[in-house]
C-alpha cells in the first residue's frame, strides 16, 4: 500500500539565504497532521523523502510489494519533488506535517550523489535538521545511498562517505544500495543498474535498492526471496541465476556497512 505527497510546480528555493528560515521552520514546528490519514497498524512504515532517483520505478511501492512476496508488510509513502536537496522540501513546509503525523518507523532520506565537500557538509548539516522532528514523531533516520552518475564512477566513495557521514550525525540508519551496485558489479559487469541516462536507476538498479532496504526493515536475508524481481509491479527479463547474484550482492552490501 503506497500513497504519495508529491510537490510539484515548485522551484527549489536558494539553499544559502533560505538556510535559517529552514532552521526556524524546524524549531518552530508544531506538528500538527492536519487531515492526513492516519496508518493503519501493523507492519513496519516507512516515509522517503528525495527526489527522482526515489521516484524512478516507484522505489516506494518496489518496496512494500517486495515485502509482501516474503510475507512481510512493509507501508511505504513518499514525499518527493524532482532536482529536491532535503532543504528544499523543508523550506516548502510540506513534509514537517507529513513527519510530524507520527508512526513511521523509518524516514528514509535521500538527495543527490553528494560528493563534493559543500554537497557533503549540507547533506550531513540538512540531516541533522530532520533529526529532531523525526524523533518527536518516534521515528528513526536513514540514509539511501544513492551513487554518482555513469561519468564519474571514481567518486563512489565520496558518496558513501557522505551519506555514512550523515547517518552518523543522527545516530541513523545507512542502507548503502550504491555499494550494493558495486558489489553486484564486481561479480557481472554486464548487469544493467543505470537508465538510459545514466543517472537515475534501471528498474533492476531499483530492485537492488529496494533489497537493501527490505532486509534492514524486516532484519530478514534478501537471498531467501522469489528468484524472480519485479519492479513498479512488472515482471523484469532478468535470469534467475543474475536475480540470486544481486540477491547475494545486496545482503552481502547490507552486512558490510550494517547499523545496530
Amino acid at each position: 500500500m503506497t500513497y504519495r505527497i508529491v510537490p510539484r510546480g515548485v522551484a527549489p528555493l536558494s539553499r544559502v539565504a533560505g538556510l535559517f528560515c529552514a532552521l526556524a521552520l524546524v524549531l518552530g514546528c508544531k506538528g500538527g497532521s492536519g487531515s492526513l490519514t492516519p496508518l493503519p497498524a501493523g507492519g513496519h512504515h516507512v516515509l522517503f523523502v528525495g527526489n527522482s532517483l526515489t521516484d524512478a520505478n516507484d522505489l516506494p511501492g518496489t518496496l512494500a510489494a517486495l515485502a509482501a512476496s516474503a510475507g512481510d508488510t512493509i507501508r511505504s509513502s513518499a514525499v518527493t519533488a524532482g532536482d529536491y536537496a532535503l532543504i528544499d522540501h523543508l523550506l516548502a513546509g510540506r513534509v514537517q506535517p507529513v513527519i510530524a503525523q507520527g508512526g513511521w518507523e523509518y524516514v528514509i532520506l535521500q538527495q543527490g550523489p553528494s560528493t563534493v565537500p559543500v554537497n557533503r557538509d549540507s547533506l550531513v548539516l540538512w540531516t541533522k535538521m530532520y533529526e529532531p522532528l523525526v524523533r518527536a514523531a518516534g521515528g528513526r533516520i536513514a540514509l539511501y545511498m544513492v551513487w554518482p552518475d555513469a561519468t564519474r564512477a571514481a567518486f563512489f566513495d565520496d558518496c558513501l562517505h557522505a551519506y555514512q557521514a550523515a547517518a552518523q550525525g543522527v545516530n541513523g540508519v545507512f542502507l548503502p544500495a550504491g555499494q550494493a551496485w558495486r558489489t553486484a558489479w564486481a561479480r557481472d559487469s554486464t548487469l544493467q543498474l543505470y537508465g538510459f541516462d545514466g543517472y537515475h536507476p534501471s528498474p533492476l538498479g531499483t530492485y537492488v535498492a529496494a533489497l537493501v532496504m527490505f532486509e534492514r526493515i524486516t532484519g530478514h536475508d534478501a537471498r531467501a526471496l522469489p528468484a524472480q524481481a519485479i519492479v513498479n509491479g512488472a515482471a523484469l527479463a532478468v535470469p534467475a541465476a543474475s536475480v540470486r547474484l544481486i540477491q547475494q550482492a545486496a545482503h552481502d552490501a547490507s552486512q558490510q556497512y550494517y547499523t545496530p
